[in-house]
């Protein structure tokens, strides 16, 4: 069995799928063990799905959870007494906060809770904190696991304003110490330094899919249990060279103003933009480079090279050789021209979904926009997006032509 951290990464999200789909051809060592891929949103899962059974013929018995559920499906195994439903999920703590809170307001540091909730009538205050504190002891879990094991220590917050919030966890966490996210993932690598673990107590493998950021918290324990099988994750790259150091134009201006005062700028600060486009814009990609970078793990670069024949593609190019379009010592093979058909990168102004969704609607009839079959399959996974299916239903169903189908996310 195949062990170690292995990372796939190019600039096409087709080609990692075909790499998925040849990785998931090898048979796991049961039939009835189920392919693990991890991925952040339904309409990924779909996507997925529709790519394996176009490259195997095939998809089934795949199993698609998020990180957190991983993660939670990992801890049941290595303690079975675990519940199967965490009594740290935000949801949860919400209406524990609810009922814990209010017997706390008389304790030395909750003055400013009290003050707030004085006029209260029907706890509609109440449920609104008690589900900001929720959500925030979440992150502290997946961000902070330290500081929420030194509260449990029974140290106290340093910050005066801040020390009711390691009560109040205190009391929330009375009974249930070895339940949360972090007290188990310490357990997990405790228990895989003293070789406790088997690796049928894990998934046999495990690939991880277009996931842009992930935090350390998870990257760590696959990193953990790469060493018992195999993990995979596949990221899309949208540079080949390495990027990971390069800075924003307000980031460079941010650093040199702080030797502003002696007009010395060092010269070995080594400060790159590379790509003006990719330093401003993907900041967050770039922070998760950085961050994989510090793990030992294969590398498998599938990258494809750009073509300049439009607007859209000589930016990508660009991109891809980390390079400025007006830079003449790295000048592109062929240079965009203005051209009036060229309708590779539109920017419209909509006041409203339906607008945005007409405007998808013309663009596609006018051929400026191609919509394969396969463009049926959409998702509106963000909370923003609720009632945008309504307007892409409303505007498609009156069309002249009935090229499209849709499904729904239920």
């Amino acid at each position: 069995m195949q062990t170690g951290l292995k990372i796939y990464t190019s600039n096409r999200l087709e080609i990692l799928a075909k790499q998925l789909a040849q990785i998931v051809r090898e048979p796991l060592s049961s039939p009835f063990a189920q392919e693990t891929i991890v991925v952040q949103s339904l309409g990924m899962e779909r996507w997925i799905s529709m790519e394996l059974a176009s490259h195997n013929g095939i998809s089934a018995n795949c199993y698609f959870p998020f990180p957190n559920k991983l993660l939670q499906d990992i801890f049941k195994n290595i303690i079975p007494e675990l519940p199967d439903d965490s009594p740290f999920e935000s949801a949860v703590m919400t209406f524990k906060i609810m009922k814990i809170l209010p017997a706390c307001l008389s304790v030395p540091g909750f003055e400013s809770i009290k003050s707030y909730l004085k006029d209260d009538i029907n706890n509609l205050k109440l449920f609104q904190l008690a589900e900001k504190i929720a959500d925030t002891f979440e992150q502290y879990l997946v961000f902070r696991p330290e500081m929420i094991f030194q509260w449990e220590e029974g140290r106290e917050e340093t910050d005066q304003e801040h020390r009711w919030q390691a009560y109040l966890w205190r009391e929330l966490v009375k009974g249930n110490e070895k339940k949360h996210r972090a007290y188990l993932r310490k357990e997990l690598f405790e228990k895989i330094k003293k070789k406790q673990v088997s690796f049928k107590d894990l998934p046999q493998r495990v690939s991880l899919f277009g996931i842009s950021y992930m935090p350390p918290f998870h990257l760590k324990v696959f990193t953990q249990i790469s060493q018992l099988g195999e993990v995979n994750l596949f990221i899309l790259n949208p540079c080949m060279e390495y990027w990971a150091d390069i800075a924003s134009d307000s980031q460079i201006k941010k650093i040199k103003s702080k030797y502003s005062e002696t007009n010395n700028v060092p010269t070995d600060l080594h400060l790159e933009k590379g790509n003006r486009l990719l330093a401003s814009m993907g900041a967050l990609g770039r922070d998760f480079f950085r961050l994989i970078s510090s793990f030992d793990y294969e590398i498998y670069e599938l990258f494809e090279d750009q073509s300049c024949h439009n607007m859209l593609s000589c930016i990508q190019s660009d991109i891809l050789y980390l390079r400025e379009g007006d830079n003449e010592k790295e000048p592109r093979q062929v240079a965009p021209t203005a051209n009036i058909d060229d309708l590779s990168i539109q920017v419209h102004s909509c006041h409203s979904p339906n607008t945005s969704v007409e405007i998808l609607l013309n663009s596609s009839s006018k051929g400026s926009v191609s919509l394969k079959q396969r463009s049926k399959y959409k998702s509106f996974d963000s909370p923003g997006l609720k009632s945008l299916p309504s307007h892409v239903l409303r505007a498609f169903s009156n069309a002249s032509y009935s090229a499209f189908s849709f499904t729904s996310n239920k």
